[in-house]
């Protein structure tokens, strides 16, 4: 079993860590603070401000609304003095402790907080209730809610469940501490807060196999990780692309060539299983997939570890490919921020292969804002009017956008926050045109015509057709910090990272438009068929004789 070190301090694990890779954990317990001193990304660091910035917003709000007795515990003491004052304000009855710690666990290896804790005034005890930077809930039915003035959960008919099992694991975490601690809640149930703020979301933690239970597993597996007591090994899943550790798991990974390398999380554990390890046995596969693995695609994933041994970017699955064309066409690209709104709509006119240009809606009022409603009422008005002009001239038209989950998202959604405000088309009349065959998703063309190894990204695939963009570091994740900038949120606004934001954004459109003209015209002449891939890697020895012919 596994003892604390008295030469060392004890390991323990925050709720955050339960939801990371298992490697990670490892890495970060023998880093020690060197794990924690690592640079944070532009990107991580703006969520963190926006995760702050919300539960200030949302303290202020339950002061002045939820009655009883409050007390703030100082974040800026000692953990074991946050921890003597929360359960001191426990232990006087105060009805909200806002900034909650718990006495640390150096035995089990646990350690946290939690943003709020409610009295439960029926059975005793305190109640966990989280503040998040993301949605809880949905428009729907079924979830149990409570008002942010009282704790009184109850079945809406208004809200449905947002799964966020993150939160699970956080609220799970802390009543387990609250219950060494003598503090919880016989109720076993835990709240979260999310960006609306309209509601407490309430969570039955209980059950046989309920979240507590999933959570007890979930922390063994972790702590004995942590410890040392259980091996871990790279392997590539989404969370690597912001990892401090990834630079040296990649060069392990492609020294081995990692079958990871060229699927997602779930699908190698699944090939593991089957006993798959390397890009080369995937590459090799006969016959179908593995019992167990996750979804479809499973063809698909063995091109990509033919690509990638044959260094191809990109395979295509048929002999011809094709995107839809016309007369009038206008390429699409949204920006928002965070769950604020969005502030720009990016446009980019062709008609009859004749160049318009570029015209961006945009409002530079800091997100939230009613001026946003202005800009998308514009925007609309523009492009139902080239719509119309379009008909009228006997001319066909189509609407472009690459991946159109985010712009129908702010489509749908600014229609219906801003309903009745001056130019707001009604809700029936965006759905009817997002379900029509003008508004064409170039994502999904790509997806349904390439099998493509390296991801489906517009950053990723616009390049294979030639194009670049004018800035180095363009990309969502560092809008965000520009954004940030231009409008002022942290100062003066900026007007040369506006600027840089609609050559961003006007970089986008164009990249659309070239995107898609390469798939009509040279696609299939510069990007090599299945057929071709498995003839090549036949021809070099890579596959075994018969793999080629099982996939199609």
């Amino acid at each position: 079993m596994f003892v604390n070190s008295p030469s060392r301090p004890p390991i323990l694990l925050d709720a955050g860590a339960l939801t990371r890779c298992r490697h990670r954990i490892r890495r970060d317990v023998v880093a020690g603070p060197q794990a924690s001193a690592q640079p944070v990304s532009p990107g991580v660091r703006q969520r963190q401000e926006g995760a702050q910035a919300q539960r200030e917003r949302v303290r202020e709000r339950l002061r002045s609304q939820w009655p009883g007795t409050w007390r703030t515990v100082d974040a800026s003491a000692r953990a074991d003095e946050r921890a003597r004052e929360t359960l001191q304000a426990c232990a006087e009855g105060i009805d909200r402790i806002w900034g909650a710690w718990l006495p640390a666990e150096p035995d089990v290896g646990r350690r946290g907080g939690v943003e709020l804790l409610v009295r439960d005034e029926q059975r005793g005890g305190y109640l966990p209730v989280i503040v998040v930077n993301h949605k809880v809930t949905d428009p729907g039915r079924g979830a149990t809610t409570s008002p942010l003035d009282s704790w009184q959960p109850a079945a809406d008919e208004s809200h449905k469940v947002r799964s966020q099992p993150r939160d699970h694991v956080r609220l799970a975490h802390v009543t387990r501490m609250m219950q060494r601690a003598g503090i919880a809640s016989p109720a076993l149930l835990g709240g979260a807060i999310g960006f609306d703020a309209d509601c407490v979301l309430v969570t039955d933690l209980s059950g046989d196999d309920g979240i507590l239970a999933q959570y007890d597993r979930r922390f063994e597996d972790r702590i004995a990780v942590a410890r040392g007591e259980v091996p871990t090994e790279p392997s590539r899943i989404s969370e690597c692309a912001h990892c401090p550790w990834w630079p040296d798991c990649e060069q392990v990974l492609l020294a081995r060539h990692d079958v990871s390398l060229v699927v997602r999380g779930a699908q190698s554990e699944a090939l593991r299983s089957a006993g798959v390890t390397t890009i080369e046995q995937l590459a090799n596969w006969i016959g179908d997939a593995p019992d167990d693995w996750p979804g479809n695609g499973f063809a698909d994933a063995v091109i990509c570890a033919k690509a990638w041994l044959a260094g191809v970017p990109l395979v295509r699955r048929f002999d011809a490919v094709s995107v839809a064309r016309a007369d009038v066409e206008v390429d699409v690209d949204m920006e928002s921020y965070q769950e604020h709104g969005a502030y720009l709509w990016g446009t980019l006119t062709t008609i009859d292969g004749v160049d318009h240009g570029y015209r961006p809606f945009v409002t530079w009022d800091p997100l939230p804002t009613t001026d946003e409603a202005r800009s998308f009422a514009q925007f609309w008005e523009w492009l139902m009017d080239v719509r119309a002009t379009a008909a009228a001239d006997g001319k066909t038209f189509a609407a472009y956008c690459y991946s159109k989950m985010a712009e129908n998202r702010w489509l749908i959604g600014s229609a219906q926050r801003f309903a009745g405000m001056p130019g707001i088309p009604a809700l029936a009349e965006v759905q009817a045109f997002i379900a029509s065959p003008q508004w064409v998703d170039v994502y999904e063309a790509v997806s349904s015509q390439f099998v493509c190894p390296n991801g489906k990204g517009l950053k990723k695939i616009a390049p294979i057709a030639g194009f670049s963009w004018r800035d180095a570091e363009a990309g969502g994740e560092a809008s965000m910090g520009w954004y940030r900038e231009a409008v002022g949120y942290d100062g003066a606004p900026d007007l040369t990272q506006r600027e840089r934001l609609l050559e961003y954004n006007e970089d986008d459109v164009l990249a659309t438009r070239m995107l898609r003209q390469w798939m009509s015209e040279r696609a299939v002449a510069e990007v090599p068929g299945h057929g071709d891939l498995d003839a090549a890697a036949a021809s070099s020895g890579t596959l075994t004789e018969g793999a080629a012919e099982t996939l199609f």
